[in-house]
């Protein structure tokens, strides 16, 4: 039985007009989300800006999270730092605030060889309790993109690591993992249609903010073979899912989720709004995304 199936939305943070973790909103979001369908919750990640957060704040969203949901669903909390102690703090948070488990890159900063990714993540499972969910994105770490050899490597060395959120948008990786030992998420939004049915069971998704039913509807018809419907589905939703793409990708999909009602607040500089060329693509990803997503 998979651990993460399904759809599981990498949460973003709301924030209030003064810059301070939206409590009520982040809940409010974690609950539409569950309401519409997912299956499980990921927080302080990319999307969460979690780079613009004090270790107290990744701590208390994680917490209010895990506590909102209840066990109903996993809570996997982002806990992505430059060194291995950084990591052990944070994964020790979350594990006190309630996570299931712990989604981490490698360095952030740092290009690590393979030697040095096995000592990072040995480090880290050795100090900690939870199980790891191994996050590779090439633009998001130091190490640019891990190969599937590194990746089953890791996972092969490294018994806590149960799971990989594969972002390389490359849906080869997926196949290419499958007996590694582990899980394989897909980890990028335009890719999912294919990830699926490569033989991902999972998704760590930045539209499921936006659009979550429409996410689900999608796994749910990879899930029982249904490819006409689901190209049907991932068509409408696929220009708002390229969006998780760039590197406005928060911005984005806050833009987008006001526009459908739902104001998760601005985000926290360096993060600025949208200009209005950007706004433009928001909006036609939207109308695109008419009829399989109602405002609320």
């Amino acid at each position: 039985m998979p651990l993460f199936p399904g759809v599981l939305p990498a949460l973003l943070t709301p924030f209030d007009e003064s810059g301070a973790v939206d409590e009520q909103g982040l809940v409010a979001h974690a609950e539409f989300m569950l309401e519409q369908g997912v299956h499980g919750l990921v927080t302080t990640g990319t999307m969460g800006e979690a780079g613009s957060m004090s270790r107290d704040e990744r701590s208390r969203v994680t917490r209010l999270v895990s506590e909102f949901a209840a066990g109903r669903v996993p809570v996997v909390a982002g806990v992505s730092a430059q060194t291995p102690a950084e990591v052990i703090a944070y994964a020790s948070d979350a594990a006190e605030a309630g996570a299931n488990a712990v989604m981490l890159l490698p360095p952030v900063v740092y290009e690590a060889d393979e030697r040095e990714l096995v000592a990072f993540y040995s480090a880290v499972a050795d100090a900690i309790e939870l199980p790891i969910m191994l996050y590779n994105n090439p633009k998001a770490s130091g190490s640019g993109d891990l190969s599937a050899e590194t990746v089953a490597t890791l996972i092969e060395r490294v018994d806590r690591i149960v799971a990989v959120k594969e972002c390389s948008g490359d849906a080869r990786r997926i196949a290419a993992l499958q007996g590694a030992g582990a899980e394989i998420l897909i980890g990028g939004d335009d890719w999912a249609l294919e990830g699926f049915f490569a033989g991902a069971r999972g998704w760590v998704s930045g539209v499921a903010n936006v659009a979550p039913r429409a996410c689900v509807d999608l796994y749910e018809q990879c899930e029982r073979g249904d490819a006409d419907a689901a190209r049907m589905t991932y068509q409408a939703m696929l220009p708002l899912a390229r969006l998780d793409m760039r590197p406005k990708l928060v911005q984005y999909f806050k833009a987008a989720s006001q526009g459908l009602g739902r104001d998760l607040g601005a985000p926290r500089p360096p993060r600025l709004q949208l200009s209005e060329a950007d706004m433009a693509d928001v909006t036609a990803a939207l109308a695109a995304l008419e009829g399989s997503e109602a405002p609320v």
